[in-house]
C-alpha cells in the first residue's frame, strides 16, 4: 500500500505502518534525498534477503545501511579513518555513502560484504523519522536491477509491486540522483561512484591528497 508521507503533522500513521512492517520483517519503500529506497531491518537476514530478491539482485551486491545520525557509526564500524569521519561530519545528512570496516561482532548478514558496510545518513525528514524508530535499515535504490532508480513512490511500486508491504510517498525525490560512494577501507579514500556530491566538494573537505586518483 502507498501511504502519504509529506506533512510531519499528518504522517504519523504512515510512519507507524512502516515501523510495524519493518518490525515483522517486511520490506518497505521510503523516500530519501537522492532517490527512493527499498529496505528492511538490517539485522534481520531474511528481510535483507527479501530486499535483494525484490530487486532481482544477489548476495554479491549487498545493500548499504541507512542510519539516523553520525553517532550510530561507531556501533556499526571500526577503524574509521579521520578523513572519512571528516566527510561524515561535513556531508551528513546528505548524498554521501561511505564504505567502512564493519564491527565483526554484529549479528547481521547483508550479503558478501568482505567485512565492510556502506553507511549513509539521508537528508530527508521522513526517512530520518522512520530511522529514528527502526534503527539501521538495509536500503538500496527502489528499482529492479538494470532499471532506472525510482524518484516517486508510484514508480517504485510499478517495478517492485507486491514484494513491498508499505510504500511511503513523499512526492518527487529532491535530488533525483544516487549518492556518491566513497570507499574508506584503503590507505586513501576512493570514489566508487560519483553522484549527488562531486569529487571537488570532497577534496575541499579532506584535501586532494586524501583521495585516490581515478585509477584507484
Amino acid at each position: 500500500m502507498i501511504l502519504p508521507c509529506t506533512d510531519p503533522q499528518q504522517w504519523g500513521p504512515s510512519i507507524d505502518a512502516a515501523v510495524d512492517a519493518v518490525s515483522r520483517g517486511a520490506v518497505v519503500v521510503l523516500p530519501t534525498d537522492t532517490v527512493y529506497g527499498v529496505g528492511a531491518d538490517a539485522f534481520n537476514p531474511a528481510a535483507v534477503a527479501a530486499v535483494l530478491a525484490a530487486k532481482g539482485r544477489g548476495r554479491q551486491m549487498p545493500p548499504p545501511v541507512l542510519i539516523p545520525d553520525v553517532r550510530t557509526v561507531d556501533g556499526l564500524a571500526r577503524d574509521v579513518p579521520a578523513p572519512a569521519r571528516a566527510l561524515m561530519e561535513a556531508c551528513w545528512p546528505g548524498a554521501l555513502t561511505v564504505i567502512v570496516n564493519a564491527q565483526p561482532s554484529l549479528a547481521w548478514d547483508l550479503g558478501e560484504t568482505g567485512g565492510t558496510v556502506a553507511l549513509r545518513v539521508p537528508s530527508h525528514d521522513a526517512a530520518l523519522a522512520l530511522l529514528r524508530r527502526t534503527g539501521p535499515l538495509a536500503v538500496t535504490s527502489a528499482n529492479r536491477t538494470g532499471e532506472p532508480a525510482a524518484t516517486t513512490a508510484s514508480a517504485a511500486q510499478s517495478q517492485l509491486g507486491d514484494a513491498v508491504a508499505v510504500y511511503l510517498d513523499a512526492g518527487d525525490s529532491p535530488l533525483g540522483v544516487a549518492s556518491t560512494i566513497v570507499d574508506a577501507t584503503g590507505e586513501r579514500l576512493r570514489i566508487v561512484r560519483e553522484g549527488g556530491i562531486a569529487r571537488a566538494e570532497l577534496a575541499v573537505i579532506v584535501g586532494e591528497d586524501a583521495l585516490a586518483g581515478d585509477d584507484g
